[in-house]
């Protein structure tokens, strides 16, 4: 006999994730807005993933390349994958003809390669830049003293389709730097770059979410609250 999993631990995270949610965009924000929830599936096991589809999530963020690979034939084909972690030049080619999204752009470099293997498969992909907003040595993302700069130089590409910006913002003083990504996003949206649109502010983690949502997230990406600690093994 095969043996059910018990993910009744899912549904009761998912339950109490979406009810904080719908209070605090009732608190922060028009009627008129919404905020995707994305799973975040680092280390999960595709059962998981897909029981996190059944009640409602379809988006999934990947975090490793090798690890998506390994687990993307066993997912729900109602689901959007989009990838959110560090990507090396080398790796864009095993992601770029399966993924929506790719979040975590932080430099020319891995535009151009983007951009060239897009090309190859007569795709425009859609990319956010990644924003380092805490200045912090262990994350990536670019420095937002750099990011028109960088913005520009996108704009200029055809196969690449800049939609929005994302950031993890330091643990301490979240707050603040949610503020400051939301007042970096309201200044590009102001300068109408051609070939730039944003649409989608990406912040906000198990964490954090409910001070992103107050502060404009248009997308929430939930680990650890979803799916509980992570095993690494």
């Amino acid at each position: 006999m095969q043996m059910v999993t018990d993910f009744s631990y899912i549904d009761e995270n998912y339950r109490r994730i979406s009810f904080e949610v719908s209070e605090a965009m009732a608190k922060y924000r028009r009627s008129d807005e919404k905020v995707d929830i994305m799973a975040v599936t680092k280390t999960v096991e595709p059962a998981a993933v897909n029981h996190a589809a059944e009640l409602g999530i379809k988006l999934l963020g990947e975090n490793r390349v090798q690890e998506y690979c390994s687990k993307k034939e066993f997912y729900s084909k109602d689901t959007e994958v989009q990838f959110i972690g560090h990507l090396q030049t080398n790796k864009v080619k095993y992601i770029i003809d399966s993924v929506s999204v790719i979040q975590s752009v932080d430099s020319i470099k891995l535009a151009n390669e983007i951009n060239r293997q897009a090309a190859k498969i007569g795709k425009v992909q859609k990319c956010l830049v990644e924003v380092n907003i805490g200045n912090e040595e262990s994350k990536g993302g670019i420095d937002k003293a750099c990011l028109k700069d960088l913005l520009y130089e996108t704009a200029e590409m055809e196969n690449i389709k800049v939609c929005g910006l994302m950031a993890i913002p330091p643990i301490m003083g979240a707050e603040k730097y949610l503020c400051d990504m939301q007042q970096l996003f309201a200044d590009i949206s102001a300068e109408k770059i051609e070939n730039i649109s944003m649409e989608v502010l990406s912040m906000g983690m198990s964490g954090d979410y409910v001070q992103a949502i107050k502060y404009g997230s248009t997308l929430i990406r939930i680990g650890r609250g979803l799916f509980g600690p992570r095993n690494y093994g």
